[in-house]
């Protein structure tokens, strides 16, 4: 069993940056892609990007490529999602997933195997 801890949450003014991070245990960090979610209230999760195990290939959604950066460090077991640019629809709980798929554009087509509890973004206009 994998275990996923998000932190990093909090409250923002538009136009500003935030840094989430995910800290896994419980399994071989290495044979898993990452990936980060996002649910606004009344609204589907929603993928927001994803890389994958050797921290090579990343994948974003439209609505955040070139504001998000995903990072990894296997080393230390940890993703980071650099949030640049905010806006208040990026207003959401963020998640991290993992899962073993081999493609980081599958990641968001699929339900990854282990997600964290969540960390509440607030960007506020």
């Amino acid at each position: 069993q994998v275990q996923l801890v998000e932190s990093g949450g909090g409250l923002v003014q538009a136009g500003g940056s935030l840094r989430l991070s995910c800290t896994a245990s419980g399994g071989i960090f290495s044979s898993y892609a990452m990936g980060w979610f996002r649910q606004a209230p009344g609204k589907e999760r929603e993928f927001v990007g994803s890389i994958s195990r050797t921290g090579i290939g990343r994948y974003y959604a439209d609505s955040v490529r070139g504001r998000f950066t995903i990072s990894r460090d296997n080393a230390k077991n940890t993703i980071n999602l650099q949030m640049n640019s905010l806006k208040p629809e990026d207003t959401a709980v963020y998640y991290c997933a993992a899962d073993r798929v081999t493609s980081v554009q599958r990641m968001g087509a699929i339900n990854p195997e282990y997600w964290g509890q969540g960390t509440q973004v607030t960007v506020s206009s």
